[in-house]
């Protein structure tokens, strides 16, 4: 804020002295729109919704990603009572590598210098470039000492219509587009070259999204190895422990088996000793 205002000082103080010395002149000033300069360029809006198209193809990537990550999250809580301080922690650390591999692929889409920023600035250029000439061009021509950008950071708190050459800029784009449009030789080799350079820029793109793609499906196979060691592993190990936990059932089995017959044994020989008891006992009664 404070390097703005100082340009604003800077540009009014220029415009103050330039007014004292040319009073008699008077001084010449206009001003562009970027933003609806670029909205009423026909090449740019097509290559702009192009561009939109691949920023939902990959915003859906990462959501499904985002959601993968959900699910190995509720799957490891749902069976974390049944998993081992171990097996825990290697899920776990599959989980934050998932969320690494997600967040590195936002930068690169979406980070200060992805392929959306990348992609755009590629966009604006040419556009960028054709304003400048026709700027320069109508400064010339007419005779204007200053042209300024109203989209620009430097802010315009009120405006003029009658000062806005944006229509006579976008006039002479489009006059500069249909004289490409020419059949000369000329003009159809260099559009050549230009389609050529376009082509292998976006082969160029197309070619890192394939080098991206086959990276992450490289990764994507790394984890299901794991996840199928894993799995295995876990497997295995469950299966060791329900054949240590049936041994232990049959065990504890056999010896409550062997407590009931051990006291059954001796509940018959105490009714047998009982009995003898008995009979001894009338024996003796008898005269």
């Amino acid at each position: 804020m404070k390097t703005k205002g100082l340009l604003l000082a800077i540009i009014l103080g220029c415009l103050f002295s330039i007014s004292i010395t040319q009073a008699q002149k008077g001084i010449r000033i206009g001003y562009i729109d970027m933003d609806y300069i670029l909205e009423n360029v026909p090449e740019y809006n097509e290559a702009s919704a192009d561009l939109e198209s691949k920023v939902q193809k990959w915003k859906v990537e990462i959501e499904a990603e985002l959601k993968s990550v959900e699910e190995m999250r509720k799957d490891l809580n749902n069976e974390r009572v049944l998993l081992t301080k171990e097996l825990i922690e290697e899920r776990e650390e599959d989980i934050l590598f998932k969320e690494k591999e997600i967040l590195e692929y936002q930068q690169k889409r979406f980070g200060p210098n992805g392929d959306l920023f990348i992609q755009k600035k590629r966009l604006v250029q040419p556009v960028q470039d054709q304003v400048f000439v026709a700027v320069q061009e109508i400064a010339k021509n007419k005779k204007y000492d200053f042209i300024f950008d109203k989209s620009a950071d430097l802010v315009m708190l009120y405006s003029a219509d009658r000062f806005d050459i944006s229509d006579q800029v976008l006039l002479r784009i489009n006059r500069a587009s249909k004289r490409k449009q020419l059949n000369s030789k000329k003009e159809k080799k260099a559009l050549e070259r230009a389609e050529k350079r376009n082509a292998e820029q976006e082969k160029e793109v197309t070619d890192r999204e394939k080098q991206a793609q086959k990276r992450l499906s490289d990764r994507e196979k790394l984890l299901e190895e794991r996840k199928a060691e894993r799995d295995s592993i876990r497997a295995a190990k469950k299966k060791e422990f329900e054949e240590r936990r049936a041994k232990l059932l049959e065990l504890q089995k056999r010896k409550r088996d062997s407590i009931s017959a051990l006291k059954a044994k001796k509940e018959k020989l105490k009714d047998e000793k009982d009995q003898e008891t008995s009979s001894s006992s009338e024996n003796e009664e008898k005269p």
